[in-house]
């Protein structure tokens, strides 16, 4: 049952961070200098897919879960930074922007590795 409750999860943060993403863009759109909180936007807006994508195919592919944690984790850490450091003017701890890349390369990697992976059986 833990999976399916994560599966759920997934697809409550997609929404969430499409909701920051349109948020974002337009607080970009408002500000003097947009290229943080753009940043922000921009990752959300295309990550938010690749978790709805994640739940859909859900059941079949061996590294949704793994995937879509490594996705989620990494968007919210490097769009945070970049928003502290857009309205606060520091980020929110040390190194977490390029945490959050790394971590979101590693659930592209993740992805990639769940084509060459056999199927979930039905």
């Amino acid at each position: 049952m833990p999976n399916r409750r994560m599966r759920g999860s997934v697809l409550f943060i997609a929404g969430l961070m499409g909701v920051f993403g349109v948020a974002a863009a337009a607080a970009a759109s408002h500000g003097t200098d947009p290229r943080l909180i753009g940043g922000a936007s921009a990752m959300c807006l295309a990550h938010a897919p690749a978790l709805v994508a994640l739940h859909a195919g859900w059941s079949h592919f061996r590294t949704a879960a793994i995937a879509a944690l490594l996705l989620a984790l990494g968007t919210a850490l490097f769009a945070a930074d970049l928003t502290m450091r857009h309205f606060a003017g520091h980020g929110l701890f040390p190194m977490s922007a390029p945490l959050g890349g790394v971590t979101m390369m590693a659930g592209w990697l993740a992805v990639a590795l769940g084509a060459l992976l056999p199927r979930k059986a039905d």
